[in-house]
């Protein structure tokens, strides 16, 4: 599931004291740094020339029309000459699109030999930034500075990053989630206050009973279960005589039914993220497994047990880090391999996304033994090694704190040739003495989202554009350093919502 192509507009500040011939390098130069980042940062959207601005009621203006088109999802601002930053005030005071400050200058070097006044002029962004920079300090707004030339390949980074957050933070303002059943038996953390959740993320919690699914589920028909079913065969490895067993076959029609009838479900809703619980499946023939696992791969967000928190953001870092390399899944943190390095075996009950998958995955029959006893196709493997981050967004009661460590995934040392669910191995960043007690102190869920293609920069600017706290469980944590973080947030954000 894809995403529209989103655009994020490049303005650049300057003002009429300069004359024309200024005026009109200035756009020149501007349509050559969004031309150039275009063609070379491979940046996950549009970036957008658009006019200079030289006047308040410019900026206003470009300010409210960035408000109310959809497909800008943000602004890049650049102050190519003195801007006066007065000028921006009444702008700035109404965007309600997150906005870039990028510090930088149209050439690179300077033209030792032929450098004259008018050079400097034109080219004044060393201080004409900073002007800048000071309006959004004092007015208190918060915003991504990017510092460098803008050809460098840390700021293109950077600026990708950027982009993704904002993206993510789009998909965030219009995400709907639907919510199949109820919490799991008196679990806190996957609980909180949806009514919270929308006025800060923007994304909104509708519940449904399951019954009302599986009036859409009774609708799939035996040809589309066919057609499914050859996806299957494609997309997987499907033992001879699995597909020779018609007990087995049908449980994977049973799984192409589910998947098919969510799907529309969904569509029909514009839901574009889930959740449902295995203590509540009324009417269904089991907990879906290999259907919520496609769907997963198909770009929506889920949640197991009631997860509505988790489900958002698995669909919010679905859309940052598409087009990238690495996936995202619903996560959990399962069980400890102790020893010479401690490592976190993740798994699920059924749904970890084959987008993190190492190899082409199984797709096999096995019974499902918590909840509800039945047979229940799902999908087998492990995930890819390489860096990794588990995201919890946590509900404080009073706020939202937004919780990442850093992990290295790992391939098993054995083969797993009895457990029947997908897993990813990993070590978690400084190690797992630290990280698990450092999660623990923050409060963080048993249920994450993981990824491979998403950033703890990227996680960072999307919660500073949502005005959340974030807590990073890296190689440089420690417990001391960390609970004393937790405590100066703790007052800053206090008193933040009553300044």
């Amino acid at each position: 599931m894809t995403t529209m192509t989103k655009e994020v507009w490049f303005v650049t500040g300057s003002q009429h004291l300069y004359g024309p011939k200024v005026l009109e390098t200035v756009a020149k130069d501007s349509e050559a740094i969004v031309a150039g980042l275009n063609s070379e940062a491979n940046l996950p959207v549009n970036l957008v020339c658009k006019p200079t601005v030289k006047s308040p009621e410019e900026i206003h203006a470009v300010c409210q029309a960035a408000n109310t088109d959809p497909n800008c999802v943000g602004l890049v601002l650049w102050m190519h000459t003195f801007s006066p930053a007065k000028m921006w005030i009444a702008g700035l005071s109404e965007l309600r699109k997150p906005w870039l400050h990028l510090h930088t200058q149209f050439n690179a070097a300077l033209p030792w030999s032929d450098i004259n006044m008018n050079y400097m002029n034109t080219h004044q962004s060393a201080h004409g930034d900073r002007e800048f920079g000071f309006i959004g300090t004092v007015m208190r707004k918060e915003r991504k500075v990017v510092a460098g030339h803008w050809q460098r390949a840390d700021v293109q980074q950077q600026l990708d990053d950027w982009c993704r957050a904002a993206k993510g933070w789009a998909e965030s303002q219009t995400l709907k989630v639907a919510r199949f059943g109820d919490n799991m038996r008196q679990v806190a953390v996957t609980e909180g206050n949806k009514v919270s959740a929308q006025i800060t993320f923007g994304y909104e919690v509708h519940a449904f009973g399951v019954a009302e699914l599986v009036k859409v589920v009774d609708t799939i028909t035996e040809d589309e279960i066919d057609a499914q079913l050859e996806l299957y065969k494609q997309d997987y490895v499907i033992a001879d005589e699995t597909l020779q067993d018609d007990y087995a076959v049908k449980m994977l029609r049973n799984e192409a039914r589910l998947e098919l009838g969510m799907e529309r479900f969904l569509e029909k809703g514009g839901f574009k993220a889930f959740t449902n619980c295995f203590e509540d499946l009324s009417g269904l023939s089991g907990l879906p497994g290999l259907a919520t696992q496609r769907l997963m791969s198909k770009g929506y967000g889920y949640g197991g047990e009631g997860d509505w928190k988790t489900a958002a953001m698995v669909r919010i870092m679905k859309v940052m880090g598409e087009g990238r390399e690495g996936g995202c899944s619903f996560m959990e943190d399962y069980t400890y391999n102790m020893g010479e390095t401690d490592q976190v075996l993740g798994a699920h009950m059924l749904e970890v996304c084959p987008s993190i998958a190492a190899q082409k995955p199984r797709l096999e029959v096995h019974q499902h033994t918590i909840g509800v006893k039945c047979d229940v196709g799902r999908l087998l493997f492990t995930a890819k090694p390489g860096a990794a981050i588990n995201v919890s967004p946590i509900d404080m009661g009073n706020r939202f704190r937004i919780l990442i460590n850093e992990v290295d995934t790992v391939a098993p040392p054995a083969d797993l040739p009895h457990l029947p669910v997908a897993s990813a191995l990993w070590e978690p960043k400084p190690n797992l003495s630290v990280a698990s007690a450092a999660w623990i102190h923050a409060g963080g869920a048993h249920h994450t989202a993981y990824s491979q293609a998403v950033t703890t920069d990227m996680i960072i600017d999307f919660a500073e554009m949502a005005g959340v706290e974030t807590m990073i469980i890296d190689n440089d944590t420690t417990i001391r350093g960390f609970k004393t973080e937790l405590r100066h947030n703790a007052a800053y954000y206090m008193l933040k919502r009553g300044l």
